[in-house]
Order: structure tokens, then sequence, then C-alpha cells
């Protein structure tokens, strides 16, 4: 059974920095493709960035130059450092794992 686990979520003030983190189990971790989602009261969910298996990530044109995606095979974990945060940020994080896995969600709010 996979279980795809986020955290590190919460409160900052415009301009400051948060890094999500999402842990991954029961599944061949080093082998699948990650990605982090999000989405802001009454929007779609969007893709905010993604890291395949080879280690090349992409980002929401959105984000460019402030988020940082990662991964640690070891540690079965990928991270989302978020810098110069600003209040469009503001939405529940998901992490996903593969095509069709997915966490439970973190909140970030960017507010002063």
């Amino acid at each position: 059974q996979v279980h795809v686990v986020e955290s590190g979520g919460g409160l900052v003030q415009p301009g400051g920095s948060l890094r999500l983190s999402c842990v991954v189990s029961g599944i061949t971790f080093r082998l699948i493709d990650l990605a982090w989602y999000r989405q802001a009261p009454g929007k779609q969910r969007e893709l905010v960035a993604g890291v395949t298996s080879g280690g090349v990530t992409n980002y929401a044109d959105s984000v460019k130059g402030r988020f940082t995606i990662s991964r640690d095979n070891d540690k079965k974990m990928v991270y989302l450092q978020m810098n110069s945060l600003k209040s469009d940020d503001t939405a529940v994080y998901y992490c996903k794992c593969g095509r069709v896995y997915w966490g439970q969600g973190t909140q970030v709010t960017v507010s002063s």
C-alpha cells in the first residue's frame, strides 16, 4: 500500500520562505516521477513543480526562480523549497507520486 504524506506548511509573511516535505512509502521510489501541485480556493489544482526519476525538473512559470523541487531517493522524500513567497502562493499544496498517488495536502498561507 502506497502512502504519501506532506508536511511543512504554515503561515508566512510575504517575501518569506517555507520548505515543504513529502515522504513516500510502499513503492519503488527511485523509479517514480514526483510533483507538487497546489489548489487555491475557487481554483483548479495546478502543477507547481515536477522532478522525474532521472532528476529532470520543470516548473510553472509563476514559480520559476523562486521555488526549487528536489528529491532524496535514499530517504524516499521530495521537497519544495519556496522563497520570495507572495499572497498568490496561498493554497493547499499536494504531493503527487507517480500517476495516481496523492497526499492529503498541506496548507500554505502567505499573509501579513
